[in-house]
């Protein structure tokens, strides 16, 4: 997750903004931001998936703080791009899918909040790539192939963010007709991002364009199905099986469409089956996959019409 040393962070941001002049002050800002961007993260190996949840907050307006006095380091972007995304997902629209059932329009008013986050984090991305690129937004909203040919692997985290952040957006904004023609911005970013490395993040790129192939319009079902198998049978050799998240999504996406509740429950118990503790590196991510899993099965019989189906 966000790789922050916070208390660390802390005291330096504080001491830092507390500097005279703007060369110095900027100079310090610059080296905690070095520091946060680039250290290693104890919120990846946590097993508190709530204590890491009511932390990130504070997290991303340390962040936030530390861009206002320096806007273009290119570190801090990235952690703010892919903080609000993760943030808003794992924790956010969570709590949107639990408010449903008591209320729909606490739950409406919900994904709206985790929208705004996601735009936000897709906004860092996209001044992220800015900076590194000066003119990129203005040339992608063009022709986002021509933009991306500048890209190299050294941005595939910040493509995958910034593509993750821009395609859950995408995908609570189902009643936003402008939103949705933006997908193939999101597909760009993607496919860009996996032609640069495949690799990156133990399978993380194919799992997104599971989603990402789930949400096209106009193409038959069957094509969409053997497409994000691919994607599936790929990321899990990528990920030797480790990461509970794409049974997650391959139960969500590919399942539920075509109502099959056999494929859907099989998949999230595959998601439960891993063990958390294997992989420090990837701890907290398959716990809040795994807390997903655990909720959609308790939500079986209200997602298929016939929820003792076989196929």
């Amino acid at each position: 997750m966000l790789q922050i040393q916070v208390q660390l962070a802390f005291c330096a941001t504080a001491a830092a903004l507390l500097l005279p002049g703007c060369s110095v002050k900027r100079f310090a800002v610059n080296k905690v931001g070095d520091a946060l961007a680039s250290g290693g993260s104890s919120y990846e190996s946590d097993e508190d998936v709530d204590l890491v949840g009511g932390a990130l907050p504070f997290s991303l307006k340390l962040v936030e703080s530390l861009l206002a006095e320096s806007p273009k380091h290119r570190g801090l972007l990235l952690t703010a791009a892919s903080g609000f995304a993760q943030y808003g997902y794992a924790y956010v629209e969570d709590a949107a899918d639990d408010a449903a059932a008591e209320s729909v329009d606490r739950a409406t008013a919900i994904r709206a909040r985790a929208r705004r986050l996601y735009m936000r984090g897709y906004r860092y991305g996209m001044r992220a790539f800015d900076t590194s690129y000066p003119g990129f937004g203005a040339a992608f909203e063009h022709d986002p192939g021509a933009a991306l040919a500048r890209v190299r692997k050294r941005d595939v985290p910040l493509l995958y963010w910034t593509a993750a952040a821009h395609g859950l957006a995408i995908s609570a904004s189902k009643n936003d007709p402008e939103m949705l023609a933006q997908l193939p911005e999101v597909d760009a970013m993607a496919r860009r991002a996996t032609e640069l490395d495949e690799t990156w993040n133990d399978g993380a790129l194919p799992e997104l364009l599971i989603s990402i192939e789930a949400a096209r319009s106009g193409v038959k079902q069957s094509e969409v199905q053997e497409n994000m198998r691919r994607h599936y049978d790929r990321s899990l050799a990528l990920s030797k099986g480790q990461r509970a998240s794409v049974f997650v999504t391959y139960a969500e996406k590919a399942a539920v469409p075509v109502q099959d509740a056999a494929m859907f429950r099989s998949l999230l118990e595959k998601a439960l089956a891993i063990d958390p503790y294997a992989r420090p590196e990837g701890r907290l991510a398959n716990l809040i996959a795994q807390r997903r899993a655990r909720r959609l099965l308790a939500r079986t019989d209200e997602i298929f019409l016939e929820a003792g189906t076989t196929k």
